[in-house]
């Protein structure tokens, strides 16, 4: 006699930022195929995803979102609260990345990463957590990375994505009490426009990943279903890294490769 599987529950309704391609993407779709209605948000049209997701039976609505925008955030939350009366999960996923080392950095630069890499993710935890503790509570992920984890030459998005890493613990603690649950995913190399022309680069990289290879959108957002489902119910404030053992093991993985083994 074969053991019932346990359904595993979603919220009814979640935000996904930068939704309108790359990971954003892949885990509006996902979700839209686990009965969620799905809000994507993004300063490009996601006509094209919200299109797929409604062929293959799925529910979802556009809302143009500059992350940077906190009156943006406040408009895009009173048109999910009158169109769907509820909101049960955040995903903080929009981002950008400039590969500058430390002195080629400009002010320019520093402050754009920062703009929407934190303080994006921070308007919008602001502005969701009243529609989502009267909701009944829910869960909020912030997509941060390896780079909020581990010394990063790029100043500017190392520095916003240990503050998101940050900004995640802090809110966690303090939306708590309204049953909502902050936790950060740290993605490792994932094969997204953000790598687009960086070839030189993502050989180097994946020289030190165990795993020999960049991550796909598809797992990163398997991390993300695991934090807004009712299987990480008791999981908040933490860090989930999904990086093909590159934290972890890449330092050694990389010497044993370039010695040949020889441990002498």
């Amino acid at each position: 006699m074969s053991e019932a599987v346990e359904r595993v529950r979603y919220p009814g309704v979640v935000l996904i930022t930068g939704a309108a391609g790359g990971m954003g993407a892949a885990h509006a779709r996902a979700l839209g195929r686990r009965g969620v209605h799905v809000c994507l948000a993004d300063v490009a049209d996601p006509g094209e995803v919200i299109a797929e997701i409604t062929a293959a039976g799925g529910s979802a609505s556009a809302h143009e979102l500059d992350v940077t925008d906190p009156a943006a955030w406040a408009r895009v939350v009173t048109e999910i609260r009158d169109g769907r009366g509820e909101l049960g999960g955040l995903v903080n996923n929009a981002g950008i990345s400039r590969r500058l080392r430390f002195t080629e950095t400009t002010a320019e630069v520093w402050e754009q990463v920062l703009r929407v890499n934190l303080h994006g993710p921070f308007h919008g935890m602001q502005a969701v957590a009243g529609l989502m503790r009267d909701s009944g509570g829910g869960s909020i992920v912030n997509i941060s990375s390896i780079s909020g984890q581990i010394g990063y030459f790029s100043p500017s998005y190392s520095a916003s994505k240990w503050g998101l890493t940050g900004l995640s613990k802090s809110a966690a603690g303090d939306f708590a009490r309204w049953g909502i649950r902050v936790n950060s995913v740290h993605p490792g190399l994932v094969g997204t426009a953000l790598l687009d022309g960086a070839d030189a680069f993502v050989a180097a990289a994946v020289a030190s990943i165990p795993a020999g290879r960049t991550g796909t959108p598809e797992e990163i957002t398997e991390a993300v279903l695991f934090l807004l489902s009712d299987r990480s119910a008791y999981l908040t404030g933490s860090e989930v890294t999904v990086d093909g053992g590159l934290v972890s093991n890449g330092l050694y993985h990389r010497i044993l490769a370039d010695t040949g083994g020889d441990l002498r």
